[in-house]
């Protein structure tokens, strides 16, 4: 299967109603991503944000992904248009968009990841159309087939959800939990009730416009409840823990065991 018709396919999958499952690396090997994808992951998130992965990294992780019948999509680092042209040029899937506060901030999200007319993204031959081969399909196509995610990190992102989701060509919304808790004065408190009603809002707002509402759990100990919770609430794109946190507790578990 294509990486198009993968995002195609998991987008339909959200709007069935139905949960699709995905990873987070924050570490640039790609044996990491080969592991996640044999695991069983959807999707790969190449986090580009909280991480040292460049440009070349990403390309060979996006490759590594894809090798393993999984598909990549990219964090990136902030609304940059210039970053999220290579990463789509690149190859991967789709973009997530971190602190999209504003419809403003949502309109440049749609324009630096759309193609004309709907957006401005750049048109080159690159490794996406398999440089040039391709470029015809993928230039009719990319706009349905590619994801694009904006993730709502912040009380400000919360205040204009409705002005968010309300633009054209954004498929889905992501929560930021740490990010988001800290803006309401309450870092790392994930369970404050403001927290909570800010991520229900979001919810709310996501599911009404018909788009895929998404969610990242972090901590793998808490991973299977937080996640049935997360799927009664209505999230459809879950994003499980990260690979330096399954290391963290996995290393420490084996230590512990032997104590």
């Amino acid at each position: 299967m294509t990486v198009p018709t993968l995002a195609r396919a998991i987008k339909e999958k959200c709007r069935r109603d139905q949960v699709s499952v995905g990873a987070w690396v924050t570490m640039a090997h790609p044996s990491i991503c080969e592991v996640f994808a044999l695991a069983g992951f959807e999707w790969i998130v190449v986090d580009t944000e909280h991480s040292a992965i460049s440009v070349s990294e990403m390309l060979q992780l996006l490759i590594a992904i894809e090798q393993r019948g999984a598909m990549g999509l990219v964090r990136l680092a902030g609304i940059d248009p210039i970053q999220a042209k290579a990463a789509l040029d690149s190859g991967a899937a789709g973009v997530i968009v971190p602190m999209v506060n504003t419809r403003a901030d949502a309109e440049l999200a749609v324009a630096m990841s759309r193609y004309p007319p709907l957006g401005k993204r750049g048109v080159g031959l690159a490794r996406a159309q398999n440089f040039g081969d391709t470029f015809d399909d993928y230039v009719r196509t990319a706009n349905d087939d590619s994801l694009l995610i904006v993730q709502i990190e912040h009380k400000d992102g919360i205040a204009n959800i409705d002005e968010i989701v309300s633009v054209p060509g954004i498929d889905g919304t992501f929560i930021g939990p740490y990010d988001l808790s800290m803006s309401l004065g309450v870092p790392g408190q994930l369970s404050h009730p403001d927290v909570v009603r800010g991520k229900d809002k979001v919810l709310a707002a996501t599911r009404a416009r018909g788009l895929i509402a998404g969610i990242h759990i972090v901590h793998p100990a808490t991973a299977r409840d937080e996640t049935r919770q997360a799927v009664a609430q209505g999230y459809r794109f879950i994003a499980l823990g990260t690979d330096a946190q399954l290391v963290r507790q996995g290393a420490r578990t084996l230590r512990q065991a032997i104590d």
